[in-house]
Formats: C-alpha cells, sequence, structure tokens
C-alpha cells in the first residue's frame, strides 16, 4: 500500500498544483481518467475525500489542504532524489519551472530560454511571466529572475548584472511643460508611476546634498512598465523608468533623461532566486550558469540583439513622441 500510496500522493499533489486533472495529466504523461483513478484510490486507501469535485473546478477539502502539505514535501524529497542522480549522470532532465518579470521576460527569455534548450534538449522549461512577487515554494517554481533591490529573504540569490533608473520624459512634453532641474520640481509636473514597487507614489534620489524624497501625484499609474514608457513616450508625463525598458527610446531620442545630476534609488540588480534546497536540482544550476554566461560584462551586452528579436516578434510599429 505505501509504494500505491506514493504514486497516488504524486498525482494528487500535482493535480493540486495545476488545479485540474487534465492538467497533471498533461504534465505527467498519464491519461485524464489514469490520474482520477490514482486519487480515487488514494482517497479509498486513506478513508477520507480529498478533493470536492463539480463539472467546473475541484476545491480542496481540510483534510486534502493539510494532506496536500506533507505530499508536497515527500514529492520534494522525491524529485531531490532523482535529481541527485541526475547530477551523477550529468544530464538535467524534467521540467525547469522559472518565474520573470513580464517586460523582462518578453524582452530576454525567448532569445535565452531558446538558445539553452538547444543545449539540454531533455528539458522542458516552463515559464511564467508576472509582475507581481511569486511565492516559489507555493507555486512550485524552481527559480525566478527578479529586478530589485534585493532584501533579506528565506531565497538564495545569485547577481546576474547590474541595472540602472532613469526619469525621463518626451522631448514634446519638455517643450510644452519645461524640464524640472531638482526633484521637488516635480510637483508641478505631470508624473507616471509604476505601482508595482512598494511606494510607487514616493521617488528617493540620490543628489549633491544627500538623499531627498519627493511625493509625487501621478496623472496615470500602471503594474506594468513597459505601458508607463510608451504613456511617456507618447508625452503624457514624466516617469521612472529600468534602463533596460528605454535604452532603445532613449538612444533614439524618442525620450530624454531629465535629473542627471540625481540618481533615482530604483536602480538595483537582476538576481536569479530560488528555494533554499540541500541538493541544487542540476536544471536549475546549469540554467543559472548559462545566464551568468550571457550576461557576463553587464546587461548592455546582450540587451541590443534580444530587444530586436522582441519588437520584431511582436511585430508592433514604435510609438512617435
Amino acid at each position: 500500500m505505501l509504494i500505491g500510496n506514493l504514486d497516488g500522493m504524486t498525482v494528487f499533489a500535482r493535480v493540486v498544483e495545476e488545479r485540474s486533472f487534465s492538467g497533471a495529466a498533461r504534465k505527467l504523461g498519464m491519461s485524464k481518467s489514469a490520474v482520477s483513478k490514482h486519487v480515487t484510490k488514494l482517497e479509498d486507501n486513506l478513508g477520507i475525500r480529498l478533493l470536492n469535485r463539480t463539472t467546473r473546478r475541484l476545491s480542496l477539502t481540510d483534510a486534502g489542504s493539510t494532506f496536500y502539505q506533507h505530499c508536497a514535501r515527500v514529492v520534494e524529497e522525491i524529485e531531490t532524489a532523482e535529481h541527485a542522480l541526475t547530477d551523477l549522470r550529468g544530464t538535467p532532465r524534467g521540467t525547469l519551472r522559472i518565474s520573470a518579470p513580464l517586460t523582462f521576460g518578453q524582452m530576454y527569455l525567448p532569445q535565452l530560454v531558446t538558445e539553452f534548450m538547444e543545449k539540454y534538449p531533455g528539458l522542458h522549461v516552463d515559464i511564467h511571466l508576472a509582475d507581481h512577487m511569486v511565492d516559489l515554494v507555493a507555486e512550485g517554481i524552481d527559480m525566478a529572475l527578479r529586478i530589485t533591490r534585493l532584501k533579506d529573504s528565506s531565497l538564495i540569490a545569485r547577481k546576474l548584472a547590474d541595472f540602472r533608473g532613469h526619469v525621463v520624459a518626451s522631448p514634446g512634453y519638455l517643450a510644452e511643460h519645461g524640464e524640472p532641474k531638482t526633484p521637488q520640481d516635480l510637483l508641478e509636473h505631470r508624473t507616471i508611476s509604476y505601482t508595482n514597487v512598494p511606494s510607487p507614489n514616493i521617488w528617493d534620489f540620490e543628489g549633491p546634498d544627500g538623499q531627498v524624497s519627493v511625493r509625487v501625484n501621478p496623472v496615470m499609474s500602471c503594474n506594468n512598465g513597459e505601458f508607463t514608457s510608451v504613456a511617456a513616450i507618447r508625452g503624457l508625463g514624466i516617469a521612472r523608468e529600468p534602463e533596460f525598458i528605454v535604452a532603445e527610446a532613449l538612444s533614439e531620442g524618442r525620450l530624454v533623461r531629465i535629473l542627471q545630476d540625481y540618481d533615482p534609488l530604483s536602480s538595483g540588480g537582476i538576481y536569479a532566486v530560488y528555494p533554499e534546497r540541500r541538493h541544487l536540482p542540476s536544471k536549475v544550476r546549469v540554467f543559472i550558469d548559462f545566464l551568468v554566461e550571457k550576461f557576463k560584462g553587464g546587461l548592455c551586452n546582450f540587451h541590443k540583439e534580444a530587444c530586436v528579436e522582441y519588437h520584431e516578434g511582436r511585430g508592433r510599429q514604435r510609438p512617435t513622441p
């Protein structure tokens, strides 16, 4: 019964993570009916219902929620053991689950992942793009790319590159409204805020006389940096953007850097982060090593080629000021 329950626990954990029998079946390479039979047999062996099933959705029972927490740990230990053996064979296999910010992921990951998978064709890569902070353990993510000033956490981090933040506006906006000379001048201007930061309307700067903070009153806010950059290009107002998003617009003159005597404290690093584990799976290790090599010498070395592919791939017209 123990071996049968282990199989059932693995299937049950996948059903919970994928939120459906069909999703679990795809991940496990099984039929939907086989997945359902595994879960039913597990419930019969345990003598308790783990899932509430309706025609539209699945939900955990109280017992199922408690049991899943233990199943997840057991499955992780099994996967860790398998990864350890894989490391000995030297060939990473399985599914590599990666989380990354939306715009950064769209711009950089297609080229990176394609090249990586050419080296490791036995891997399946599952990418989750989201601008909110993902709980890696709860969502079963192997590693994430984070663009931030990294704070203490339970995650292990490896820095890949630095990035800078810029305060930018379109030439048209500056011609009409004038150029702010100090951060305090922003109070007299139209601003655009990016909201996926702790205090989106407080802009911090390091200037000639030390640190200064300004509480802006934005005319528009958005949780996506590319959206706010396009709004700035269109002349809506002044935005604070990471360099990798606005580098092309700056080089082409569609945006202009302002307040250059003041460093916006929105700069930071690009990190590969992953949960602390006793044995780092080889699939994670080789991908992080690959990223370190690709970003060697800084983000700019990889930026131009990736951006060309990104814009051509989307086939979009560039906005004009």
